[in-house]
């Protein structure tokens, strides 16, 4: 029977990492996996593919749109539907290859098999051939993630009604799409299709679309996608899906129920949210508990009532998203090793992979209102930038909460380009408790799209944006 200081379920970002963290504080590390390849949802069927297809579908639509305005005359773009897909397999075969370098590197044995717990000491192990091993830990950490969240009502086939793993596969460019969700997950596959000429119709319970982000970014993103052609139906509730070989026949109705309307489209793509993973875990064996959502009750440091078991990521409470899966393993790691980490939740930045991107770290306006803190807001448009117009991407703002009093940082939304990549800078700042002054006196290079992040700035702290 074999034995571990610390057996990891799941290889996702948050397994994999906190894997690679115990093992340089010196820990034998076991990592349990079920499927043949490494990374998780992210790696394999989430986060990785659906960038590489988001900047195919990017790259075709500039071509198709925008080449003529830089003088670049290209003979109507036509799409290789195959390599198009195959780019994205080898993009995430790269990915997974890396993970296993780096578990040989680090020294991190690898069970490929389904582990579920015997007692808060023992898992046993199903391989693929059918056979099973004991594994006796120190400590554990569930990383088993998530999956989407289907009603049974919506009968998913994974032919014409899927969810997104089915939509990074489909292996042809659909004339039409419906997407019931105007999440992030949807609304990312959606511009995918929209860029390559589906017509897509998004589906959306509430009356905006990303609820829980910024509500001027999430309406200016809906304006930007309405560009691509996707049309928005919001308020409206789903009572049912039906597929055939052909087409998923979709009927929805206003939530009053006073409006009924039917929707064929050649899929539909289920996009409402995802639930936690503990299948076949047996999580009671060990005496851990479960919440009325099927998530692994934590305490302290991530322990489960089983004081040696800890749980990150999907599998617990709060935002789904790999760095926070990451930064809780690291976490875990260093607990185990006698260090006292920290996160700080409230700065986990949250991004949207459209076009233009939409990211955001800290309070909401909403969010604000709901405590009673008082606040200040300064907003900056992309159209303003010298740098947005030289490369086309006017569509945008930055905007920059403070607090009324102590001009404290409390929150920055951004939409627009790269904003996926200017989120950082107010992160870092938060994360030290800087003033919207402060942000606004860094000198920003010129010209840049982080210029919108000073100006918004310096409009929060005295109305003084320079180029508005």
């Amino acid at each position: 029977m074999e034995t571990t200081d610390l057996a990891i379920i799941g290889s996702g970002p948050g397994g994999y990492v906190a894997a690679i963290r115990a093992a340089q504080l010196g820990m034998k590390v076991t990592l349990i996996e079920k499927y043949n390849t490494l990374g998780g949802t992210c790696l394999n069927v989430g986060c990785i593919p659906s960038k590489a297809l988001l900047d195919s579908s990017e790259l075709f639509h500039q071509a198709t749109h925008q080449a003529s305005a830089h003088g670049i005359q290209i003979e109507k773009p036509t799409l290789d539907v195959s390599r198009f897909f195959k780019r994205k397999e080898e993009v995430v075969q790269q990915n997974t290859k890396g993970i296993e370098y780096l578990m040989k590197k680090n020294k991190i044995r690898v069970i490929t098999g389904m582990a579920s717990f015997l007692d808060a000491k023992t898992l046993n192990i199903k391989t693929p051939d059918g056979k099973e091993e004991k594994l006796i830990f120190q400590n554990a950490i569930i990383a088993t993630g998530s999956k989407p969240n289907i009603p049974a009502s919506f009968q998913f086939d994974k032919k014409r009604v899927i969810s997104s793993t089915e939509a990074l596969s489909l292996g042809e460019i659909p004339k039409s799409l419906c997407i019931v969700g105007a999440g992030v997950i949807g609304l990312e596959l959606g511009s995918v299709y929209a860029r390559l000429g589906t017509q897509v119709d998004v589906i959306e319970y509430m009356d905006r679309i990303l609820p829980g982000l910024d509500a001027d970014c999430a309406q200016g993103l809906q304006k930007s996608l309405a560009g691509l052609g996707i049309r928005f139906h919001l308020s409206k509730s789903v009572h049912s899906v039906i597929p055939n070989k052909e087409h998923a026949l979709i009927d929805y109705s206003s939530l009053d129920g006073k409006e009924s309307h039917s929707l064929k489209a050649d899929y539909c793509l289920v996009s409402i949210g995802r639930k936690p993973f503990t299948e076949g875990l047996k999580p009671e064996a060990a005496g851990i508990r479960l919440d009325e959502k099927g998530r692994i009750i934590v305490g302290e440091d991530l322990r489960t009532d089983a004081s040696n078991i800890f749980a990150i990521g999907d599998v617990i409470k709060g935002v789904m998203l790999a760095h926070k899966a990451e930064e809780e393993g690291v976490y875990v790691a260093e607990v185990l090793a006698g260090h006292k980490p920290h996160i700080h939740y409230d700065l986990i930045p949250n991004v949207v992979y459209t076009w233009p991107e939409l990211a955001a770290v800290g309070a909401t306006e909403e969010q604000l209102k709901e405590k009673g803190i008082p606040y200040k807001v300064g907003k900056f448009p992309y159209k303003a930038l010298g740098r947005a117009r030289a490369s086309m991407d006017l569509d945008g703002l930055v905007k920059v909460l403070a607090h009324e009093k102590s001009d404290r940082l409390l929150g920055v939304h951004i939409l627009g380009a790269r904003a996926a990549d200017m989120i950082m800078e107010a992160v870092a700042l938060m994360e030290f408790g800087a003033s919207a002054e402060d942000m606004a006196r860094i000198c920003h290079p010129h010209p840049t799209y982080t210029e919108a992040v000073r100006e918004a700035a310096l409009q929060a702290t005295a109305n003084r944006a320079i180029h508005s």
